[in-house]
């Protein structure tokens, strides 16, 4: 199982949002294993997009996301990232096929509705910024079994 970090940004928190898009990866069988609102500091901003830093977006990317509260998710399951980021849909709202979250609920290229970590190293690093020792829960559900076929072995 991998934990992937998601945040569901300003533009999908003020327009109520949040449900459609987390009910879309618990029924794709994903685990939300954290969760909070918050407003991001522009520090945290700044820390979580370093990356950025010096590209002509970056101030208002930070100024963005940090003008409203987001909801900041842990999900886990098996190849959570790569299903994650798969169920995001391509980075502009305008180009991401439909039946994607970007692709039916965005328009923007900038106001994009969701963040997803790109990697198992990105998600370990963004999920110590946003969640604190003990806030990410090691759940264990029933429902596995149900979820994913173990008749073969672990899955993959």
């Amino acid at each position: 199982m991998e934990t992937t970090l998601i945040i569901l940004k300003p533009d999908a928190v003020q327009r109520g949002l949040m449900g459609k898009i987390i009910t879309r990866f618990e029924e794709k069988g994903l685990a939300i294993v954290g969760m909070k609102m918050m407003t991001i500091s522009a520090e945290l901003a700044g820390t979580h997009y370093a990356d950025h830093k010096g590209k002509p977006f970056y101030d208002g990317l930070v100024g963005f996301m940090t003008s409203s509260p987001v909801c900041v998710l842990a999900i886990r399951g098996v190849g959570a990232i790569a299903i994650a980021r798969s169920m995001m849909g391509a980075t502009f709202g305008s180009k991401a096929d439909a039946g994607t979250i970007r692709g039916d609920f965005g328009v923007s290229n900038s106001f994009n509705l969701i963040h997803g970590s790109d990697s198992p190293e990105a998600a370990a690093k963004e999920i110590g910024l946003f969640f604190n020792d003990g806030d990410v829960q090691d759940l264990d559900r029933a429902i596995e079994s149900w979820v994913y076929d173990m008749a073969g072995g672990d899955p993959e």
